[in-house]
């Protein structure tokens, strides 16, 4: 039997292809991941619905495989400082498909588990059922708010001299991009995760 003149198409190409494009130029369509798989875009629909499909698809290859915590043995601050790190760390490769995530619903059920292990811990702190979900979404805006931050241009604020001291101050001799993200992601775990032990506290009193 001949071999194909191209490779078979499948779902996973077609992600490969896609989340590609978003790494690249931050953005993908169907004619382009055509083009980049040599097929013509006719031949996607027989294995993609639309769009928001392929995103999910997306959402649910970069979430994959964030790093194991031991939730049932760790402190309960140490395994939510743990579950956002990893969370964030899963995103650090691909920060330009952050605004495509928030735009749609989560379905992929390996995305959810992660939100499942979070509101686990988040009981485990103490916090009352009406603040899981804002709490979770504090979690959402501060890691993936960071990963997107390593898009940023080299220079972000540019004051004119002798004017803003106290900016001008504070952005004297700042790192990289990923310094800068890192030192901004950790600062903002520090406050969350000690806003979460003062709501509990103040829920228990």
């Amino acid at each position: 039997m001949a071999r194909p003149r191209s490779p078979l198409l499948s779902v996973d190409a077609i992600v490969t292809a896609a989340l590609a494009l978003v790494d690249e130029t931050g953005d993908f369509s169907f004619p382009r991941v055509a083009r980049r798989l040599g097929v013509s875009q006719s031949a996607l629909y027989n294995h993609i619905d639309n769009r928001e499909h392929i995103v999910e698809l997306m959402r649910g290859r970069v979430f994959d495989a964030p790093a194991p915590v031991d939730l049932e043995n760790l402190p309960w601050e140490d395994a939510l400082r743990a579950l956002v790190r990893a969370y964030r760390g899963c995103m650090v490769a691909h920060p330009r498909l952050v605004p495509h995530l928030i735009t749609q619903t989560v379905q992929d059920l390996g995305v959810i588990g992660i939100y499942e292990d979070m509101a686990v811990v988040l009981e485990r702190a103490g916090l009352v059922r009406e603040a899981i979900v804002p709490a979770i979404s504090a979690i959402d805006y501060l890691a993936l708010g960071s990963a997107l931050d390593l898009t940023a241009p080299d220079v972000v604020w540019a004051p004119p001299t002798g004017g803003f001291p106290a900016l001008s101050r504070a952005i004297e001799g700042l790192g990289s991009v990923e310094e800068r993200a890192e030192a901004a992601f950790a600062f903002g775990l520090d406050v969350f995760v000690a806003g979460v032990r003062g709501q509990a506290l103040h829920d228990i009193c």
